[in-house]
């Protein structure tokens, strides 16, 4: 008896390896990511528009059509990046991804407090050379700290009702996403 539940003690553990090993794994083995769909798509340090969520085809999974969603491929081997993304009148966010789609910081409209939201994104090393500058203040910019030097950033404006979704459209297309001139 004591060796049957052994056995079945042992086979629960293995079971149970195997699964959080494979569970844990999963993501890295992954070849249709968010970065690898919108390589094809952006530009480095360039926003672009995706097209409009409709039922049956959408560039990323679960869009929401009431949406409009830009994005930015960035990359900061060169220097740090600048964000200028105007508001919408009901809702606009800026989300910042790893390339393996780690979410490390957002924003949202109501915490800008502006027409329009504007940042800073750089590496810790980039970011150690800006605090010796003694005209640069917290105060003057808000600053990003990315964990790697490539990712996503993510700009998404909500439509009131589904004919404004072009204006929204438009207003996104008025994102900036380039290399900081600092």
């Amino acid at each position: 008896m004591i060796r049957a539940v052994l056995w079945i003690v042992s086979a629960i553990l293995l079971g149970s390896i195997v699964h959080l090993t494979t569970i844990l794994l999963l993501p890295y083995t992954a070849t249709q990511d968010a970065y690898t769909r919108l390589t094809p798509i952006t530009e480095i340090n360039k926003v672009a528009l995706l097209p409009t969520a409709v039922p049956d085809s959408t560039t990323l999974p679960f869009m929401d059509p009431a949406f409009a969603t830009a994005i930015c491929r960035y990359d900061l081997a060169n220097g740090p990046v600048k964000l200028q993304a105007p508001v919408s009148q009901i809702y606009t966010s800026v989300s910042f991804y790893t390339t393996r789609g780690i979410a490390y910081y957002a924003i949202n409209d109501r915490a800008g407090g502006r027409r329009v939201i504007e940042l800073d994104l750089m590496t810790a090393k980039q970011r150690s050379q800006v605090q010796g500058d003694e005209e640069v203040t917290a105060a003057d910019r808000l600053i990003v700290e990315s964990p790697t030097e490539s990712g996503l950033i993510v700009v998404r404006a909500m439509s009131s009702e589904p004919n404004a979704i072009n204006n929204v459209r438009r207003l996104l297309n008025a994102s900036r996403c380039e290399a900081s001139k600092s």
